[in-house]
């Protein structure tokens, strides 16, 4: 009997293979040897969610852990390194060996008893090296090789000429390459979209005004015509200094006479302490024809901890439903997809019915400002909703505009009090919860399913794919990621994995939809939080289900159409042949 380790969807990374199943072609480094103190150990019991204790051995590659049974026709189950968040060791003592336990960034724990002292230890340093390796270029993206025909090249798919190909044929924007080299804004990509009447010089004196270099640009320009941009914090400091190249460019969307907003992610007192630091917001008097609002969103510093908090809560299947009802409510994450939600809903007011521009920011601009972008253009266009659109938005606000992955993501949940540093976030997180609270909300306006989000998160935390690779657009390209590892999108639209996220109840909804941010219209999301703990497969079976349904539904309304045409061309043949006889009997009429 193979062991079950349960499972989103046939694409996520830990991959399940049978014996001699081929697939993926794993090359590791020399230096990896090094590393591996005990490449292989027997009789090691692993405990993992949803299977008894097995006898399993262990096998050390480069960038996976593999535990199999060796039986014929058993799973095996593969682990990268990569997902491992922290490893805790567990020594017994008179009893030679130990435990090691390993919670992983997916949220999963998995517990190894190991028999002998000497294997226990070495297993331990190899997997601590092996976990905590720091170059990019080492990890498991840089090895692997697709044993699939790519059929689309994703590292081509989401060009800024391709997004905003209809935009840039108007008078009104183009595409500035003054970041080409990435001396402007290192966090930037090369190509931004900015207003047709601003020169390269402009922006470049706004840069200096702007932190980190975070330049006003555009994000997202709705139907009506409404500009939604994104930028970092003014500086304008104590001394309230201006910068009017700075007031030039955003002024530039404002048609004649037209006020705009600017939304500011931060509360007013942190916005009034930056200030005092160098930073601060942008003075009313230098910005007239634009209002300031502060909606706030909790400090991404905080983030890290509400998210334990809420993965405590969600793996202590001993508390009574008030004491986790407690917990959930003290880590303050169903706060942050409230406060987020309730944000993006007002840019998305202000953009639709008002038709008035937005510019958002928060400090550095680089999580709570793409967080609201990107759910803002979820919100107010239908093709954001789609898988490819979906993808384009990421790829947009989140890879494209600077998110640093790998920075954010160096650990998760159960990373430990020592290595928590400010850096660590899981905004990206926060934005894929957001996502499937509107999904939640509205089912058949998306055309994927919630378990493509859960995807997304996994392979933004550990991958095989290099498209969350690195902080930033320079990064990816001094680390040659494009040329040297396969894309996630290449992957995803291939068409025999395309058709396992998409959602058998989608309906295209070309309309604006305006998510609840009541508390009670927010949901736990038990495919992500619960899915060690609480068995999903009855969710997957339900949606299997409906795909039948739907097919048959389709196959009905297919029969019924051909009878349809069939009653259709019998009444026609019915009524030609009664003309044809009513001719004739005036023909055979009296003379």
């Amino acid at each position: 009997m193979g062991l079950h380790f349960g499972g989103v969807m046939n694409f996520r990374n830990e991959k399940f293979y049978t014996k001699g199943q081929e697939g993926i072609m794993e090359q590791t480094a020399m230096e990896f040897a090094d590393l591996i103190l005990v490449p292989k150990l027997d009789s090691v019991v692993l405990q993992a969610p949803f299977a008894k204790p097995t006898d399993v051995s262990v096998c050390i590659t480069g960038h996976h852990i593999i535990f199999s049974t060796r039986k014929q026709g058993a799973e095996e189950l593969w682990l990268m390194h990569d997902n491992i968040d922290t490893l805790e060791k567990r020594c017994t003592s008179g009893i030679a060996g130990g435990s090691i336990i390993l919670r992983c960034k997916d949220f999963r724990t998995i517990r190894l008893s190991i028999k002998s002292s000497i294997d226990f230890q070495n297993l331990v340093t190899s997997l601590e090296r092996l976990s905590s390796l720091d170059d990019l270029r080492l990890q498991y993206a840089f090895f692997y090789r697709p044993m699939y025909q790519i059929l689309e090249d994703g590292w081509t798919a989401f060009t800024v000429d391709s997004e905003f190909s209809k935009l840039l044929k108007s008078d009104e924007w183009r595409i500035s390459y003054i970041n080409s080299d990435f001396s402007i804004c290192p966090s930037y990509p090369k190509a931004v979209v900015v207003p047709k009447a601003i020169d390269d010089e402009t922006l470049i004196a706004a840069s200096r005004f702007r932190e980190g270099g975070r330049f006003p640009v555009l994000s997202y320009r709705h139907e009506c015509g409404a500009a939604l941009l994104r930028s970092s914090q003014p500086q304008p400091g104590p001394n309230n200094k201006r910068c009017r190249e700075d007031e030039r460019l955003i002024n530039c969307v404002l048609a004649g006479g037209k006020r705009g907003f600017i939304v500011d992610t931060r509360t007013l007192n942190l916005a009034q302490t930056a200030k005092s630091r160098g930073g601060g917001y942008e003075i009313e008097i230098y910005y007239p024809q634009w209002k300031r609002i502060n909606n706030p969103i909790d400090k991404v510093s905080n983030l890290l901890d509400s998210l334990t908090k809420l993965v405590d809560a969600c793996n202590d299947p001993s508390l009574s439903s008030d004491k986790w009802l407690s917990k959930l409510d003290g880590s303050n994450w169903m706060t942050y997809l409230k406060d987020s939600l309730n944000c993006a809903c007002l840019v998305a007011q202000f953009l639709d019915q008002e038709g008035a521009s937005v510019l958002v920011h928060g400090a550095e601009g680089t999580d709570a400002t793409l967080l609201v972008t990107s759910l803002t253009q979820i919100i107010l266009n239908p093709d954001c909703r789609t898988v490819r659109g979906f993808e384009a938005v990421i790829e947009r606000e989140w890879i494209q505009a600077g998110y640093p992955f790998t920075k954010r993501h160096a650990h998760s949940a159960f990373c430990p009090p020592q290595l928590r540093a400010k850096s660590i976030a899981p905004t990206f997180l926060l934005f894929l919860d957001c996502v499937y609270q509107i999904h939640y909300q509205f089912p058949s306006s998306f055309e994927f399913l919630p378990t493509f989000l859960i995807s997304l998160f996994e392979n933004s935390y550990y991958s095989q794919f290099g498209t969350f690779i690195g902080n930033n657009e320079m990064e990816r390209e001094k680390f040659g990621v494009k040329e040297n590892t396969a894309s996630l999108w290449s992957y995803i639209n291939r068409p025999e994995i395309l058709q396992t996220i998409l959602n058998p109840l989608y309906e295209p909804n070309n309309s604006v939809i305006w998510p609840s941010v009541a508390p009670m219209s927010l949901n736990l999301w038990s495919g992500m939080y619960l899915r060690w703990i609480i068995d999903q497969k009855p969710d997957q079976e339900m949606w299997n289900a409906i795909v039948k349904l739907k097919d048959k539904e389709k196959e009905l309304r297919g029969e019924a159409g051909r009878l349809r045409r069939q009653v259709e061309e019998s009444n026609h043949a019915h009524s030609s042949a009664e003309l044809q006889m009513s001719s004739l009997s005036l023909d055979a009429g009296p003379s």
